[in-house]
């Protein structure tokens, strides 16, 4: 996929957009993205137009929202949807004082767009001075293609990036799972830890922590992936209370696996509640926890 990080392109070959931000790429992104991508013609591209910080890091600086996808993470769901350019534009000081004429102008003009596909609560421009109807109303006499896409619910409740922001920070994965139609996921290199793991018995991968929404602390059950396969896990989130840590790390115990991978990416995925962190009486007692916890991972039986 080709990335621009500027509001320009070679307009000679048309170009179908979706437009938002789409933290997250949820079901909701995902039908603008469907959208988008049927307008598609034989010879046109297809893009998408977002911007690499969240807005609100430039207009209420401490503001902004945590993120559910790092920026890397973003442009790879952008391609995974099918998008071939994706324009990944710093929100600053020109984008956001940029009139909503000026802007429809430079998407038909300077892109060479021919279609365009949005959010039907989508607004834009200076002071957020566009909206859906303004924007129908240009292409319409531009002869571009658009969809302003309703809303994807879920339990009669829009699908939204804040919701699956709150249903993240509660530890409810199964739920955000489900609006964002794909697992959440951790993925870093797995760094040295303290060794308190490999003491207890149950050597853990300690994961660089993301720049991203991290789950309330707890332990979790979870998928593992470490070079190309999949292992039964639990993952610690929180600051080891039991030892007075100050920190949020992330702790992956990985089921059936006897390696060491320091420096190695870990992902993991299928984060579901096991319980709260909380400080035990003694090392004996956490370390029956512990033993409690991995009945979460256990092999399943069959008769």
């Amino acid at each position: 996929m080709k990335i621009y990080h500027e509001f320009f392109r070679d307009a000679s070959r048309p170009i179908v957009l979706a437009i938002g931000f789409f933290d997250g790429m949820h079901r909701g992104h995902q039908a603008i993205a469907k959208a988008a991508l049927s307008m598609r013609r034989p010879g046109w591209r297809s893009g998408v137009l977002t911007f690499a910080n969240h807005p609100a890091s430039f207009l209420r600086p401490g503001m902004e929202p945590p993120m559910l996808a790092t920026p890397e993470e973003r442009i790879a769901r952008f391609a995974a949807a099918g998008f071939e350019e994706c324009f990944f534009l710093p929100f600053d000081e020109a984008m956001s004082t940029l009139s909503a004429q000026a802007f429809l102008e430079r998407l038909v003009d300077g892109l060479g767009t021919r279609g365009v596909a949005v959010g039907a609560t989508f607004r834009f421009g200076h002071k957020r001075e566009g909206d859906v109807a303004r924007m129908r109303a240009f292409f319409e006499s531009r002869r571009v293609t658009f969809s302003a896409v309703e809303n994807v619910e879920e339990e009669g409740e829009r699908i939204s990036s804040t919701r699956i922001r709150a249903l993240v920070a509660d530890g409810s994965m199964e739920l955000a799972d489900a609006l964002l139609g794909n697992s959440y996921e951790l993925r870093g290199r797995v760094e040295l830890g303290f060794g308190r793991g490999h003491d207890l018995g149950f050597p853990t991968a300690n994961l660089s922590v993301p720049a991203k929404l991290l789950p309330k602390d707890g332990v979790y059950a979870a998928t593992a992936r470490h070079d190309g396969r999949d292992h039964a896990a639990l993952v610690s989130i929180g600051t080891n209370p039991q030892f007075d840590g100050t920190k949020r790390t992330i702790e992956v115990w990985l089921r059936d696996f006897h390696e060491t991978i320091y420096g190695h990416e870990l992902a993991v995925r299928d984060l579901r509640y096991v319980r709260e962190q909380r400080v035990f009486a003694s090392l004996d007692e956490l370390i029956a926890q512990m033993q409690t916890d991995l009945e979460a991972v256990a092999y399943p039986t069959y008769g």
